[in-house]
């Protein structure tokens, strides 16, 4: 992961909600001389995401805590797996350990969760998408364990796409009134962003197709066979996308529609963490 200014900010803003006033507990019985070395155990088979971010939190708190990495994201990891060694003070590597937990075993439990669902569908064409279902201030880390598991993001944020929803359209008046408002301001503002919009029903589709004015069509919790139908409209006009309520047990009968996106709102706001842990290596 490219760490820049702005992921340093918010992984420094996470230290702060930990450390507060400071690390009492470490603090009050370690001694501040006292170097030492953790290593991160894996305690549960998955794909491993965040070392750059663990590197980068460690690196905030103590300049001088080096890495022994073995591992990288990406990888699949097993029970007993031994990821990295940090070395060095030991007071200071006790404040890093629950910061440095929290991010990889949530990231990791993404990536993890990602794949399983990438493997389901690795037979047909579609691509998966997440979506902007993220973690306050964690977004950036839950979509990049997104891409490390596999699939793609499917916007950062409010301000990459024009994405014309259920409630964008009501408030515009009509799904055409919408499309030609979204292409008005974009002219306007002499912008370049891709334009979706969100269909409830195959009436819909047809309207959208005989006004045009966008790159992509989404049928929102349309059944696979109204997808088929969707598809068929489009007949490849307009890039397509399935979204709303696909869990693991439909989403291949989602995938062998035709369509070319499906997005998952699971990956991000229903996944369960890695089971990971930072532990003193006792020599």
């Amino acid at each position: 992961m490219i760490i820049d200014e702005h992921i340093r900010q918010l992984i420094a803003m996470s230290l702060a909600e930990d450390i507060g006033n400071g690390d009492h507990s470490s603090l009050s019985c370690i001694d501040p001389k006292a170097q030492g070395e953790m290593k991160l155990l894996v305690k549960q088979d998955g794909i491993l995401c965040g070392v750059d971010i663990a590197k980068e939190i460690a690196r905030q708190v103590d300049g001088s805590i080096t890495m022994e990495c073995f591992m990288e994201d990406g990888t699949q990891i097993k029970k007993g797996d031994i990821v990295f060694i940090l070395h060095g003070p030991a007071q200071k590597m006790l404040t890093a350990e629950r910061t440095i937990l929290n991010f990889m075993q949530r990231m990791s439990g993404i990536a993890t969760t990602v794949h399983s669902y990438v493997e389901m569908v690795k037979d047909t064409n579609v691509t998966l998408l997440d979506t902007r279902k993220t973690t306050p201030n964690m977004r950036y880390f839950e979509k990049y364990a997104v891409k490390v598991g596999g699939a793609e993001n499917h916007r950062i944020g409010l301000f990459d796409m024009i994405m014309l929803k259920d409630n964008h359209i009501d408030f515009a008046g009509s799904i055409e009134k919408a499309i030609d408002l979204a292409n008005d301001y974009l002219k306007e503002h002499n912008m370049d962003l891709h334009i979706e919009v969100e269909t409830r029903n195959l009436d819909d589709v047809r309207r959208v197709m005989e006004h045009g004015g966008v790159h992509r069509i989404m049928f929102d919790n349309f059944t696979p066979d109204q997808i088929v139908e969707g598809v068929k409209i489009v007949n490849h006009r307009y890039e397509t996308e399935a979204s709303g309520g696909i869990t693991d047990e439909t989403l291949h009968d989602y995938a062998v529609t035709g369509v070319d996106f499906i997005s998952v709102g699971a990956f991000t706001h229903q996944i369960h963490s890695l089971d990971m842990s930072l532990k003193t290596i006792i020599l």
